[in-house]
């Protein structure tokens, strides 16, 4: 037996099995009618994947991966569900799965010189092709080489209209258990607000504050739908080194990822009282603030036959968007999934997504806390807005009255006119193994949208990575990028301490 095993048994809590609802329904037995979103996923133009990179500290035994699997996501109905068109509608049909038709393990040269740079060329192999239709649309593959931050790669590709991305990781983290304890799921941080009302001194203000609350809701909807209705219209982004041109969703992206201290977000969380998004969003305004300065300067010949450097400015008022998607369903906890899996529970699954768009301010700042100052104020407004429900029920109100090819060119000039798309999801707070398989990162990422940069943070533990997927026609060097993040966090840690410090002198 392998050493693996013994951690991954069909117990109650092991045995996890993920169902929509009501699975016992004669809709269940013809096959789902696929969601709004899940059909706009297989328009022409908007054929997206979600990729999952784990990385492993041991080798991987496919066979306990295969167990595991058996016992976990094959009972899941979007995993044995293959798409089936039935005249102008798409269903998810039951059928019978072939593991060994899903796992792929390929063959390496035990003695490859760069392994990294393989597994990236592995990788970004996966945007060339698409998934085969005529079975359920995902893979796992398991490569057992040696990487600079793991011992082995297990990379799941799922096709987007299985599941949200949030949904999905979240679904891969209830297949797993606590290194510490088998038994046990993982444990994601939670936070929480309080408002206490009974107070009879503090009821007027109480309504006083609703009132107002309302009324700026109201207000930011207003301006961000209508914003929204002009990026659709004619709204685009400055032309920048990171602007993809038409055509960027069909061409080859390249995956890269880096790994960074969540102490360090967390410290300057705390004490600038914000929240992880917040920090995550001030030093991504940061580190795309640097590459492009750096990007703007060029090097000419001079007379004397050497190099100088001439430095061009950034574009004024440069105009730098990312699209950030937004679960309007919440998403179950790893509980509700485990339960679910265990055939306890009834939490929904699906893709019910809008979209935000959040502006960048792109501009140099001598205090690197003014980063997270202002991607703190401006992600409040987007907080307490309707944006994100305004622009799901839009796209569900197209898609009724015109079809799947309509919403579809309309989402995706939405996209097109901002420059980016941006997430960040919660991992576990401790280390967990992956069917018995212990973790060291997980790098999340996603493709065939319309854009060349695409930024993911997931945190794991005492880490957080950050994942990035690109165009390299566009971005040929993404390493730099990585390395203007991880540099803009530290400037933003060195600033916060040393504040810190002078006030407490």
């Amino acid at each position: 037996m392998h050493p693996c095993q013994n951690t991954f048994t069909t117990t109650r809590v092991s045995r996890i099995v993920y169902m929509e609802i009501n699975m016992a329904s004669s809709s269940s037995r013809e096959g789902e009618e696929l969601s709004p979103a899940a059909r706009l996923f297989h328009s022409p133009s908007f054929n997206c994947y979600v990729i999952a990179i784990i990385g492993c500290k041991t080798n991987i035994n496919p066979q306990v991966i295969k167990q595991g699997l058996s016992q976990t996501l094959l009972k899941h109905p979007r995993f044995t569900s293959k798409l089936v068109k039935k005249g102008r509608k798409s269903r998810w049909t039951p059928t019978t799965i072939d593991l060994d038709n899903h796992i792929i393990v390929p063959k390496l040269d035990s003695k490859i010189e760069f392994p990294d740079r393989f597994i990236e060329d592995y990788i970004s192999n996966f945007t060339k092709t698409p998934l085969d239709l005529s079975k359920p649309l995902w893979e796992l593959h398991l490569i057992n080489i040696k990487t600079s931050d793991s011992e082995a790669i297990g990379i799941f590709r799922i096709h987007h209209s299985i599941g949200d991305g949030a949904s999905l990781i979240s679904l891969l983290l209830a297949a797993t258990r606590k290194t510490s304890d088998p038994n046990a799921l993982p444990t994601l941080p939670r936070g929480y607000k309080r408002v206490d009302s009974s107070s009879k001194s503090n009821y007027l203000l109480f309504w006083l504050g609703m009132i107002w609350w309302g009324l700026t809701l109201i207000w930011n909807t207003m301006v961000d739908v209508f914003m929204l209705v002009l990026t659709i219209l004619f709204f685009k982004d400055t032309h920048t080194p990171l602007k993809g041109a038409h055509g960027v969703e069909l061409n080859t992206k390249r995956f890269v990822y880096r790994t960074v201290s969540l102490d360090d977000i967390k410290l300057v969380k705390d004490g600038m009282k914000t929240t992880i998004n917040d920090v995550l969003l001030g030093l991504t305004q940061a580190g795309l603030t640097r590459y492009l300065n750096r990007e703007y300067t060029s090097v000419e010949d001079a007379n004397d036959g050497g190099a100088k450097q001439r430095q061009r400015s950034v574009p004024k008022n440069i105009r730098l968007r990312a699209s950030i998607l937004v679960n309007i369903r919440p998403i179950p906890g790893i509980q509700d999934l485990a339960d679910m899996m265990a055939e306890k529970g009834k939490a929904k699954w699906g893709n019910h997504m809008g979209y935000i768009i959040f502006p960048f301010n792109i501009a140099l700042h001598e205090d690197p806390l003014e980063y997270v100052r202002q991607a703190k104020a401006t992600i409040d407004k987007k907080k307490h807005s309707l944006e994100a429900i305004c622009s799901y029920a839009f796209a569900k109100l197209v898609l009724n009255l015109f079809g799947v090819k309509v919403v579809g060119a309309i989402t995706k000039r939405a996209l097109f006119h901002t420059t980016m798309a941006f997430s960040n999801v919660l991992g576990p707070v401790e280390e967990i193994s992956f069917y018995g398989h212990p973790v060291a990162f997980i790098a999340p990422s996603v493709y065939g949208h319309p854009h060349a940069l695409t930024i993911h943070f997931q945190s794991y533990a005492n880490k957080m990575t950050i994942s990035l997927a690109v165009d390299p026609s566009i971005i040929p060097n993404p390493y730099l990028l990585c390395d203007d993040l991880e540099e803009s966090l530290k400037l933003i840690c060195d600033a916060f301490v040393k504040k810190k410090g002078t006030l407490l002198i």
